[in-house]
């Protein structure tokens, strides 16, 4: 799964799988905007079969690790 969430943030940020850690968090690291990272949970909702996040999730969702967290936690 974590692969997975990795490989979906390289595609749709063009980045390199090396550039990417548990730990990276999604705007200062990456320097995505908030935009961006709900657009990538949305793929990654439609890739895990996962109802719609809730925004008090969403919110606190800064890390690769808390997307993969969550999606472990919630995945059918």
């Amino acid at each position: 799964m974590y692969e997975r969430i990795v490989e979906m943030i390289c595609e749709q940020f063009e980045m390199d799988a090396s550039e990417i850690s548990e730990d990276t968090a999604f705007v200062d690291d990456l320097g995505i905007d908030s935009l961006d990272v709900v657009e990538l949970i949305m793929e990654v909702e439609n890739e895990f079969g996962l109802a719609e996040i809730p925004e008090e999730e969403l919110k606190k969702m800064a890390t690769v690790r808390d997307l993969v967290d969550y999606v472990s936690a919630h995945a059918e």
